[in-house]
């Protein structure tokens, strides 16, 4: 497995790609991230949390220096009138928030930042 960033018409996706085989196609993953991310790890990086879908931000259920874990709800966006929890994808301290209650988001566009612990 490697791990690439790759930037597309200025926007950077975080790629992690498996070599099958000499003749084989590698697979790819990709998650869009509006700016650099370093990805989690015990030795308390920061990490920032993407929206997952253009939309709305409906409501912020946590604030600046709180401790979450992984899987606690951050925010409810809302899009085509149906609403997307997004969560906490590690255990860490809510370190900065992007955005508040009524903005519009770009996928990919950065929420917030949580250091890891």
């Amino acid at each position: 497995m490697k791990k690439l960033r790759v930037t597309v018409e200025g926007k950077s996706y975080d790629v992690i790609v498996e070599l099958l085989g000499e003749d084989s196609a590698a697979q790819v993953s990709s998650v869009p991230s509006a700016e650099p991310s370093s990805h989690a790890s015990s030795s308390g990086t920061a990490e920032p949390v993407s929206s997952p879908l253009a939309g709305k931000v409906v409501s912020i259920g946590v604030g600046g220096g709180q401790q979450v874990e992984e899987g606690d709800e951050l925010m409810i966006l809302e899009a085509m009138k149906m609403n997307t929890h997004v969560y906490a994808p590690r255990s860490g301290t809510v370190e900065r928030i992007q955005v508040q209650a009524g903005d519009n988001v770009e996928e990919g566009q950065s929420l917030m930042t949580i250091n890891g612990v």
